[in-house]
């Protein structure tokens, strides 16, 4: 669907969702097709009764037409603006919406992030779930993008974990993306990581371990090793494993394991990640630095519905 923007604007967006916008929510791809995101959003918008919204019936008029703009209360990076869309779409299919700042954008305080003009009731039904959405989300993105910039001028790249909301975590990897961030394994079929727990069943041996996982996964699935010490970086270098999790270690450590890796294996740093610490890890060198945080307890960001009049 094509919404239509205010009077005789140019149009600024095409539509929220499918393959025709994809250049219009930033720089990396969507990750939901146009279908499992309306199902997505419609399963939101039941949960909150929207389409049974008591408080609006009782107090607006059906015939109402208002203006609103989604607006930034803080500055940050914004991610979720198909979902926001789709909210209001499904609420009232002609709803007018002008995007101003496609996802990935970054917006300071008073910025507006969406135009809308339709019927009141719509857009008061439709805007929490569209606002939890667009507010977790950019959370994230905004997150990350402050664990970038962080880094600047190191080689180390910013990478999330699993550690994500459940049913979320393609939605919330997307935003770590558009806040420049990049994703480590999407799900556990989709690259080896040897743990703790995982040589622990096995006796510790980090040689026969690794073994196995070359037998079972697929030609050019990156083998990773998390180690806890210089040893375990020795062994897991000496069995062949492509990538080291640099595990809670300390500066110093990281730094004779970047020593010990160099040529010969990915140096990943995890465990204590801040943004007070980050910067002084990405300068031991090492290539990659995960945070849980950027899923786990990234802060909303600020943003609000407000009605413009007629």
């Amino acid at each position: 669907m094509t919404h239509r923007t205010h009077d005789d604007e140019p149009e600024r967006l095409l539509t929220p969702l499918g393959n025709e916008a994809v250049t219009h929510v930033g720089a990396t791809d969507f990750p939901l097709t146009e279908e499992a995101a309306e199902a997505l959003v419609r399963g939101a918008l039941d949960e909150d009764a929207a389409f049974h919204d008591v408080s609006t019936l009782a107090t607006v008029m059906s015939d109402r037409h208002v203006r609103a703009s989604l607006v930034a209360r803080a500055d940050g990076v914004i991610a979720g603006i198909p979902l926001a869309c789709e909210a209001f779409r499904l609420l009232d299919p002609s709803t007018t919406i002008r995007v101003e700042s496609v996802d990935g954008t970054a917006v300071r305080a008073g910025d507006v992030v969406l135009r809308l003009r339709g019927h009141a009731r719509a857009l008061l039904s439709a805007e929490r779930v569209a606002l939890n959405y667009l507010q977790r989300l950019s959370g994230v993105a905004t997150l990350t993008a402050r664990f970038v910039a962080a880094v600047n001028g190191t080689n180390a790249r910013i990478l999330d974990t699993r550690k994500t909301t459940p049913g979320w975590r393609r939605l919330e990897k997307y935003a770590v993306r558009c806040g420049g961030g990049e994703n480590h394994r999407l799900d556990l079929r989709s690259g080896v990581l040897i743990k703790d727990n995982h040589l622990a069943a096995i006796g510790g041996d980090v040689a026969l371990a690794v073994e196995r996982a070359r037998g079972i996964a697929a030609s050019g699935t990156m083998v990773q090793v998390e180690c806890d010490t210089l040893t375990q970086v020795d062994a897991a270098l000496a069995a062949g494993a492509d990538s080291v999790l640099l595990d809670n270690m300390s500066l110093d450590q990281l730094r004779d394991a970047v020593m010990r890796c160099r040529g010969r294996a990915v140096t990943e740093a995890s465990g204590g990640v801040s943004l007070a610490t980050v910067r002084g890890i990405a300068e031991c060198g090492v290539d990659r630095i995960s945070v849980g945080a950027l899923t786990h307890s990234a802060p909303a960001l600020d943003l609000a519905l407000d009605f413009d009049g007629l």
